[in-house]
């Protein structure tokens, strides 16, 4: 049972005068829909995931629209989808996540920004940076200036969002250049509203098709010899288009401000942030309105030259507001003075960080500089006290805690299924010695946080069977890829083990096959067991993901001759399995595959099940796992093996021993990890397994009468 999004997909049907309540990301589906989009696709990932996963589960509506939704199977190919754009007049819009998805769809965006779209291109970009991104730090800016593509980077207020989606649309139609709209985690989850419009059915679309293709046009092509000029429109028609829609539209905000000889040129983005901080120095009020003028770039590629150097001219000094590096806009509005011969100063990244999240507090300790240098005494004292304040509870709360607080690193879910293949893997490689191990992008990348600390690179989504293969030629041991099904679909199949496969590479490739693309938010792939094998399903706690052999399949189909599939909760297996890859006589590629449906799909699968047997009085068993205190050693080998989360340690109850014992706490899903890592590293007796029995049957109830008064007896005589 998936997550489901009802509630987002009815206000998706709000019609015009009605209000939209809701964030960001919501807002800007909803957009998309009332500038007509005909159709939408992407490759989920955080803080964009949202969009598709709503626009999926909305399919119905849109059939109605004629608005065709798809799910790629990665950045790359939601990019090409954006070809129907080059030569027909319908609008499209495809997501993914930051600069890692634009990397992947690169080359994509390159030949179709070179010819240009007839109908309007929208790439919805979650621009995720800074502390709260899980990403290279990198911006888009560069793929957006090295490839003549627009970029929005719109103010997070919700009427903002969607005027800049709309605008987005008409902007890349009126200069035939693609879009990006950039949007911060905390633009995707700002919450506010707006008023909407009535939705347009596409005038193209699934429901209205044409009936012959477009004349064949070899100008459409990213080919020599029309490249040259697509270059030239590029420069000579494409980007002035662009600049004259800023201008007409009023795309780029300016705020007034009564200390007109200074001024500040910031990101749309970090608008609400600058306010804040600016409010902290008492330079602005709670509703908007600010002493310095702003000028807030809603575009931030094209700039309008014009706009800048009118907003720059006759000042003392200029702050440019800038998140991350390099510093492009700096060194654009920098072009655009000099060529004019302004002689302003203009200050950015010398006055603030040059690296890192712009918050609030970095915006007003960068904002306390630019007011000494150019507007002393006038920011005050509140600021100062504010940001003084702040470090003092800092150095208070260090001196409290004597010691920095132990890290807490992010880990697997409870009873997640990939956490015991790496338990498995530490004592594999205790017999056969450390090797190297290539991760990759997905949740079994939380093993290279202890207590598996296992990977010596990350280079991409679906990319460690062909990150090792530098290293597999220069190991006397075989070297371990890392990848999970998703990151198989995504890239994996084609750059790894096609690869290693032509290559005649001698690697060992263990794939996680949990039956979804969990670490993005648990989406339907390819080998998703399909709802027919879960209705079907006789217990619906077993694991369904056998249930879908396409890995297996496409595998065998490309010549893989050395394959296994193990039960991820069987310990002993994964061990011996892994051993016998490492030491194999076979000189090839050597696939594992361990199998075990995602923890989270499963429980969100079984929780309703149980529920609705409870509910009619049926009996439910349930397995849970715990530790005999009594029998507990306290040296928590167990715990180094297995750092789940419910695994833990409590006081010693032996007044005689000081050692904390292990525990099972709240939690626990009963996966059996614990007891199956006792048994493969031969730990001590402690854990036990208990079946807990919700309405049980007449003979359950009459074994455990007898049974009662005896273990009583037992114990008072042990006693």
């Amino acid at each position: 049972m998936e997550v489901q999004f009802t509630e987002e997909v009815a206000k998706l049907r709000l019609g015009a005068g009605e209000t939209f309540h809701g964030e960001g990301i919501l807002a800007i589906t909803k957009a998309l829909l009332q500038s007509g989009v005909a159709y939408v696709g992407g490759y989920q990932g955080a803080p964009v995931s949202h969009l598709l996963d709503v626009m999926v589960q909305a399919e119905p509506y849109l059939r109605e629209l004629g608005v065709h939704v798809e799910a790629c199977s990665n950045e790359a190919s939601a990019a090409a989808m954006l070809g129907a754009s080059l030569h027909y007049p319908v609008r499209g819009a495809v997501t993914w996540k930051s600069i890692v998805g634009t990397n992947v769809a690169a080359d994509a965006l390159s030949n179709l920004s070179s010819p240009g779209v007839v109908g309007g291109a929208l790439i919805v970009s979650g621009e995720d940076y800074g502390e709260g991104a899980s990403v290279i730090q990198e911006r888009t800016q560069a793929y957006a200036m090295k490839s003549t593509m627009l970029l929005l980077d719109p103010r997070p207020d919700l009427d903002v969002m969607v005027r800049m989606v709309e605008h987005g649309f008409a902007m890349s139609e009126a200069s035939h250049m693609p879009a990006i709209l950039q949007l911060r985690i905390r633009a995707c989850h700002v919450r506010g509203s707006f008023v909407c419009k009535d939705n347009i059915a596409p005038r193209i679309s699934t429901q209205h098709r044409l009936e012959e293709p477009a004349p064949f046009q070899y100008a459409k092509l990213a080919h020599p010899p029309v490249i040259y000029g697509h270059e030239k429109r590029k420069v000579e028609q494409r980007i002035p288009a662009a600049q004259a829609y800023i201008v007409r539209h009023g795309l780029n905000e300016l705020r007034p401000g009564v200390m007109a000889d200074v001024g500040i040129i910031v990101q749309g983005g970090l608008t609400n942030s600058l306010q804040r901080a600016l409010l902290k120095l008492g330079l602005a009020d709670p509703f908007g309105a600010t002493q310095i003028p702003l000028l807030i770039l809603n575009v931030t590629y094209p700039l309008v030259p014009q706009q800048v150097v009118d907003f720059c001219v006759g000042k003392r000094g200029v702050l440019v507001l800038e998140e991350g590096a390099p510093e492009y806009i700096e060194h654009d509005i920098l072009a655009a003075l000099h060529r004019a011969d302004v002689q302003t100063p203009l200050h950015g990244k010398a006055m603030m960080a040059a690296h890192g999240e712009y918050n609030v507090e970095v915006l007003a300790r960068g904002l306390l500089r630019f007011c000494d240098e150019l507007l002393p005494g006038v920011a005050g004292d509140a600021g100062r006290q504010w940001l003084t304040a702040n470090d003092a509870r800092r150095a208070a709360v260090a001196h409290a805690l004597e010691q920095p607080l132990p890290a807490r690193p992010p880990t697997f879910c409870v009873g997640c299924p990939e956490r015991p293949v790496f338990s498995a893997l530490k004592l594999a490689q205790a017999n056969v010695g450390r090797v190297h191990v290539a991760a990759d992008i997905g949740c079994h990348a939380f093993a290279t946080f202890e207590p598996f600390s296992s990977g010596h690179s990350i280079l991409g989504y679906g990319m460690s069977l062909a990150s090792r293969a530098g290293v597999s030629p220069l190991m006397q041991r075989r070297t371990l890829s890392v990848m999970g099904d998703g990151g198989f679909w995504h890239n994996g199949l084609l750059t790894g083990v096609q690869s290693a496969l032509f290559n005649g590479d001698d690697a060992v490739l263990l794939i996680m096959k949990n039956g979804y693309t969990s670490a993005t938010g648990t989406q339907d792939i390819i080998s998703t067991p399909d709802d027919e094998a879960k209705a079907a399903a006789p217990d619906k706690q077993q694991s369904l993901v056998h249930k879908n052999q396409t890995i297996e399949g496409t595998l065998t189909g490309m010549g893989v001759q050395w394959l296994r599939t193990v039960d991820n909760y069987d310990v002993t297996a994964m061990r011996r399995t892994l051993e016998d890859a490492f030491t194999s006589d076979f000189s090839g590629l050597k696939v594992i595959i361990a199998e075990g449906e995602c923890q989270l799909e499963r429980q969100r699968r079984i929780k309703p099940w149980i529920a609705s047997l409870l509910k009619r009085g049926a009996r439910v068993q349930r397995v849970k796992y715990g530790v005999d205190e009594d029998v507990c050693t306290g040296d928590h080998a167990c715990i180094r093996l297995s750092g789940c989360p419910t695994l833990t340690i409590k006081d010693n109850p032996d007044p005689l021993k000081v050692d904390p014992v292990a525990t099972v706490i709240d939690g626990c899903v009963g996966c059996g990890l614990c007891g199956a890592n006792a048994h493969a590293a031969t730990l001590c007796p402690s854990f036990y397994r208990a079946e807990l029995v919700k309405n049980p049957r007449w003979h359950e109830r009459l074994v455990e009468a007898l049974r009662a008064p005896l273990r009583r007896a037992l114990l008072g005589a042990s006693a």
